[in-house]
């Protein structure tokens, strides 16, 4: 295969979360006193770790009144999280990242704006966290869409820049992997379209995860034969 290294994000990539986040954070809005938050802009703020994303999303809010909403927010992704349904993954990702595991010389790994804590919670409830060989939250490093998380799971992993690619649905992602000049692929079944995505030049842009893999399965004919005439 092309890369050796797989890179995902995880909400609105893996797993279709967007609309609990979005229907949590407007609650929480709503707990502190905030003026209303519309679906739009919290979508836009989805792959942002959570204090980033609030000081975005509530522009001159203060450092009480941020973390009240925090804690508002984490009660109510957590009450739906006990209460309600099961989060899906998307059509195709469980087949498809099993597929990956199981390709020769291939590494997996996420890089989410979820907390530590709310990833281990995840892996533990759909029992898939063996799916990854490494993992990097925003609370362990720096939030996207500085690159640091992409640069320390290089390091860890043991893979070179060129041979690593980051998949992702948001401008938070794509822009992570820009600015370390990662190859990045744009999915357009999660928080942003392919219009603005495509302003970070992505080398494929996937409308539903079977068609990513596809590509990737092309792009790993293409290194074969590179490699057979080398």
């Amino acid at each position: 295969m092309r890369y050796r290294l797989i890179i995902f994000d995880w909400d609105g990539t893996l797993m279709d979360s967007a609309d609990r986040i979005v229907d949590c954070m407007q609650r929480a809005g709503i707990d502190v006193g905030w003026p209303a938050l519309s679906r739009e802009a919290v979508r836009d703020i989805i792959g942002l770790g959570l204090p980033e994303a609030i000081a975005r999303l509530c522009p001159g809010i203060d450092t009480e009144q941020a973390e009240h909403l925090r804690q508002r927010y984490v009660h109510h992704f957590m009450t739906a999280e006990r209460e309600g349904p099961a989060l899906p993954f998307f059509a195709g990702v469980e087949e498809g990242v099993a597929r990956l595991k199981a390709a020769p010389g291939v590494k997996l790994a996420v890089a989410t704006g979820k907390s530590r804590r709310g990833l281990d919670r995840i892996f533990a409830e759909r029992c898939c966290g063996h799916w990854f060989d490494d993992s990097r939250t925003a609370d362990m490093t720096r939030s996207k869409p500085d690159p640091r998380m992409l640069a320390e799971l290089l390091e860890t992993l043991d893979v070179p820049l060129n041979e690593a690619v980051m998949v992702g649905d948001s401008v938070h992602d794509m822009g992570m992997a820009q600015a370390l000049g990662m190859d990045r692929v744009a999915v357009t079944w999660g928080v942003h379209d392919a219009r603005q995505l495509g302003d970070f030049s992505p080398v494929y842009v996937a409308t539903d995860f079977r068609e990513l893999m596809s590509w990737l399965d092309t792009t790993a004919c293409q290194r074969t034969r590179v490699e057979m005439h080398e």
